[in-house]
């Protein structure tokens, strides 16, 4: 019996060898192939040697176009806008002393060959230059790529060949993103000075070739033709470059002429700055499906935006603030609301003109952006592609700028922290990310100084992130999002007023320095200096631009003793726009906030005016204990309005050093509407409550 049951065993055991021995021999031959073998046909990859210890490489920046290598995207901490101080006494005779640099506010250097040749991204400043380009459609998400040890899409490669001409990077923009399938470009970066790199590139129909435009002759021997068509639907074109000399065998003009960045453009708008468009989109616009044309962008050098200089009144004591109130951009072209103008065919463009006309009329010194740049609902679902035409008006003729959030802005694209770091990267822009530990993207102050010797701090501009939705369970089921409006909350109250605690007092009203050695004079007075009755020791006058206005902006507004009636100007044709909440934004942080320590100094708030954009076709200014809530007014045809409203913009002209606030709106026929003085000479009596 023990016999017959060894038997049964050994047949048993004979049964499973072999069906175990093949799996074990498969799976052992699978992690051969896919993980334990790497191709190494050259000397280079058994040896692990990298380009760097094998052959020379460039390290010095290459000749390119307005070179500034400071730019925000490396971290620069310098703004345009907020300087804790610009110095005393720096200045020639003759000279204004925002124009001079100093070293206190020049842009960082770095060294650019300590960029990541295999990181897309187009807002960083590189100068190296492209030595391949492929095109691919993939079927696999590339958004799962990072958590995957391959890129199941990307061209395949050695070491040798990663060594030699760089390793393949995904242009992280879908060409055929309005489509079902992935459509990607990949190139390669490499600072060998051996590699032919790439100075040219062409999109042409298939069947074509590139031509020397000059001379009309077949210059095809000296271009390559990416083998996969780069267009995703539509007529099949294909991508062609040239890349016929290495770094030894250029000129300093040729060199000036790499290809140091591509990017990809949704719509039929301007790229972002420092890119040109190709010849040709690779997809076109499809009216019937509404499917965006599709655009390759490239750039030559390095080319950062211009930065704004600090801001400053002029000589004269005056300055004069533009409000643009929710433009609500899309990627299209946008369709018209609400408007009798006809025809009204592409709703942005004409918003676009529109404001340029009205910056040519007022000529004013900074615009400030009041949120809903982006219309979101499902519009502005490609970010970059809409910032990159929402301020164009403005940086075309040079005016610095701000701006805040709206509700919309992030509605259905990327987060605020990505469209800061946009805006940041936009000339003229004194964008600031704020605070990350408390709520909201874009909490930050600016400082506008006197434009004399002295530099004295004329006026505070603080900007407030007002947030969207509030959070609710519609968020965290991923089905939408709340209806309610979010609010200022308690960690912003104690950022403001942490903020104006460090604001100085200044003599006021301020009175310009004359002599040049004298120009520190008004910094080194104290709060508790005894000063003539006719001048007063206070810090300068403030304004505040957040998007969604505050429940007390509807309150009962303070009554004029002069006439007995309200401080109330301008019209509400909808209802109340304010969040059902609130932290006591109003009352803790604004009425706190006061001019002077001083209990003898009365109740001037710091903050004269707040203004609010979210209500299209509300522009009330009305005085509320002391502080007037001003609504911008909808200055777009791409967001709604009303038939009978015009279009119109809020212009704050101030002068008298910061003293005198005068405020009123310039409609889209040139109308000046509601001209009133809000602080100083001319003003309704100031409030003397609690």
């Amino acid at each position: 019996m023990a016999s017959f049951n060894l038997y049964r065993l050994g047949r048993f055991l004979r049964s499973i060898f072999a069906p175990a021995t093949a799996i074990i021999g498969f799976s052992c031959l699978l992690t051969f192939i896919f993980i334990l073998y790497q191709p190494t046909p050259g000397p280079g990859a058994k040896q692990r040697l990298g380009w760097q210890a094998w052959d020379i490489i460039s390290d010095v920046p290459l000749p390119s176009d307005n070179i500034d290598l400071g730019t925000p995207t490396m971290g620069n901490p310098v703004s345009g806008g907020e300087i804790s101080d610009p110095g005393i006494g720096q200045v020639d005779s003759g000279v204004d002393w925002w124009n001079v640099s100093s070293p206190d506010n020049m842009n960082d250097q770095f060294d650019p060959t300590s960029l990541p040749l295999d990181v897309w991204d187009p807002l960083m400043p590189h100068d190296t230059g492209f030595s391949e380009l492929y095109v691919t459609n993939c079927w696999i998400d590339p958004f799962f790529a990072p958590f995957a040890t391959t890129d199941f899409c990307a061209p395949s490669s050695t070491k040798e060949q990663d060594a030699m001409k760089g390793k393949w990077v995904q242009v992280g923009r879908n060409l055929n993103v309005q489509g079902f399938s992935f459509h990607l470009l990949y190139y390669r970066r490499t600072r060998r000075l051996d590699v032919p790199l790439i100075t040219a590139l062409r999109v042409l129909p298939e069947g074509d070739i590139p031509f020397d435009p000059s001379s009309s002759a077949e210059i095809s021997s000296t271009w390559r033709k990416v083998d996969h068509a780069v267009s995703p639907r539509g007529q099949k074109l294909f991508l062609w470059y040239r890349a016929d000399k290495n770094l030894q065998e250029m000129s300093n003009a040729e060199k000036g002429q790499l290809i140091t960045e591509i990017d990809v453009t949704y719509g039929d708008d301007n790229p972002w700055y420092g890119f040109e468009r190709l010849e040709r989109p690779v997809a076109p616009r499809v009216e019937i499906t509404k499917m965006e044309a599709v655009w390759l962008t490239i750039r030559r050098g390095v080319k950062s935006p211009p930065r704004a200089p600090p801001l400053h009144f002029s000589h004269d004591g005056s300055y004069k603030i533009l409000q643009v109130a929710d433009l609500h951009y899309s990627v299209s072209a946008g369709v018209c609301r609400d408007t009798p103008l006809s025809p009204c065919v592409g709703s942005d463009n004409i918003t676009n003109s529109l404001l340029s006309h009205i910056l040519d009329v007022e000529k004013p010194d900074l615009i400030v952006f009041s949120g809903d740049q982006l219309n979101g609902q499902g519009t502005s679902w490609d970010v970059k592609s809409v910032l990159a035409k929402f301020a164009q008006s403005v940086t075309e003729r040079g005016i610095p700028w701000a701006a805040v959030f709206g509700n919309h802005d992030d509605e259905d694209g990327e987060s605020r922290e990505h469209q800061i770091r946009y805006m940041q990267n936009l000339p003229y822009s004194l964008v600031e990310p704020g605070p990350r530990d408390i709520h909201g993207v874009g909490n930050y102050l600016l400082k506008v100084w006197s434009a004399d010797a002295s530099k004295t701090q004329l006026l505070t501009l603080y900007f407030l992130d007002s947030g969207a939705y509030a959070k609710s369970w519609f968020e965290f089921s991923g089905i939408g999002h709340s209806t309610e409006y979010d609010w200022i909350h308690s960690d912003q109250i104690n950022w403001f007023l942490e903020e104006s605690a460090r604001i100085s007092p200044i003599e006021r009203p301020f009175t310009p320095d004359g002599v040049k050695d004298m120009g520190g004079i008004w910094k080194r007075q104290f709060v508790e200096q005894v000063t003539p009755n006719t001048h007063r020791l206070a810090k300068p006058n403030a304004m505040m631009f957040f998007h969604i206005p505050l429940e007390e902006s509807f309150s009962a507004a303070d009554v004029d003793p002069r006439t007995g009636k309200p401080l109330d100007f301008g019209e509400q044709l909808e209802g109340n726009g304010n969040s059902k909440k609130q932290d006591g934004f109003f009352h803790k942080a604004l009425l706190q906030a006061m001019e002077s320590d001083h209990t003898a100094r009365g109740t001037a708030r710091e903050v004269k005016v707040v203004s609010n954009g979210h209500d299209h076709i509300t522009d009330k200014c009305r005085r509320i204990k002391g502080i007037w809530n001003c609504f911008g007014g909808g200055g777009s045809y791409s967001g709604y309005g009303k038939t009978s409203f015009d279009r119109r913009f809020r212009v704050y002209d101030i002068s008298d050093y910061g003293e005198t606030i005068r405020t009123y709106k310039r409609t889209e026929h040139d109308e000046i509407v509601d001209d009133m003085t809000l602080v100083g000479k001319g003003a309704p009596p100031p409030y003397e409550g609690t």
